[in-house]
């Protein structure tokens, strides 16, 4: 519930932004848009997760910007069915979406719960060795044991 939450409360903030600067997306009243923002976070919850699974070879296609798109639709589906809530076409929806996607990204580790991420340590010994010279069971190959190697390959001929 929490998680919930939090993604409404910056989706709330992405459409307000959005309707700040863009002209296409107004609203009449804070009713209007706490039920848009409502509405979108079910949408999102319920509905995007369907239609990402139905447009997945889109999705991959496009490389993520079908999911992009995925979110203006459900954007302007808001639009159209809260009284008080208008989205003046395809265009200001991809553009609120966009700054709904772009502050995700921005909140991603508060929505999370600020998790920590856990880091991977790698500790590389490096040991001597003896050496050649030094260790008796260590022997260098000779120019022709090497050549020897390359040139007894076992070849079976039909």
């Amino acid at each position: 519930m929490e998680l919930f939450i939090k993604r409404a409360l910056v989706s709330a903030l992405g459409v307000f932004i959005g309707s700040s600067l863009l002209p296409g997306i107004y609203y009449d009243d804070s009713t209007s848009l706490i039920l848009a923002v409502l509405l979108l976070g079910i949408f999102s919850a319920v509905l995007r997760p369907i239609l990402v699974l139905f447009t997945l070879p889109f999705v991959v296609l496009t490389m993520g910007i079908g999911l992009l798109i995925i979110n203006a639709l459900l954007y302007a589906f808001v639009g159209y069915l809260v009284k008080g809530f208008y989205v003046d076409g395809f265009g200001y929806a991809f553009l609120g979406a966009f700054i709904i996607t772009l502050l995700n990204l921005f909140f991603n580790n508060w929505i999370a719960g600020g998790a920590k991420r856990s880091r991977t340590r790698i500790r590389v010994e490096t040991r001597r060795s003896a050496g050649p010279d030094n260790d008796q069971r260590v022997r260098r190959q000779t120019l022709s044991e090497r050549r020897a190697i390359h040139h007894n390959d076992e070849v079976i001929d039909i």
